[in-house]
């Protein structure tokens, strides 16, 4: 079955069209992998202190995953992460988490 990679990012108060521009305008290269199928930058709760995000990609397997994570393609989609001017839209590191598809319906 499939293995769905997320992180999380908290992104400061009016910032969100910052943060989403950036993933617009980024060149992803996750098509150029085995295993891909499907990327989505999902926009979760908002409060006082931030605006919750998740990038979401599905893979069919985790092995595809960490494939993509050891790949020139991996290193120059990130190679100018945190490098923008001004004050970076992301509070604190993103959080990752993986999961194993156990159970699947359409």
């Amino acid at each position: 079955m499939s293995y769905i990679a997320m992180n999380r990012f908290k992104i400061r108060p009016g910032r969100e069209a910052d943060f989403e521009t950036i993933w617009k305008d980024r060149e992803s290269r996750l098509n150029e992998m085995q295993g891909f199928r499907e990327f989505r930058l999902l926009k979760g709760p908002q409060n006082e202190e931030y605006t919750l995000y998740s990038s979401h990609v599905i893979w069919d397997s985790r092995a595809d995953f960490e494939a993509w994570t050891k790949s020139e393609q991996f290193r120059a989609a990130h190679r100018n992460a945190g490098k923008r001017e001004g004050e970076s839209p992301i509070l604190g590191a993103p959080q990752f988490e993986g999961f194993e598809t156990v159970l699947q319906q359409k």
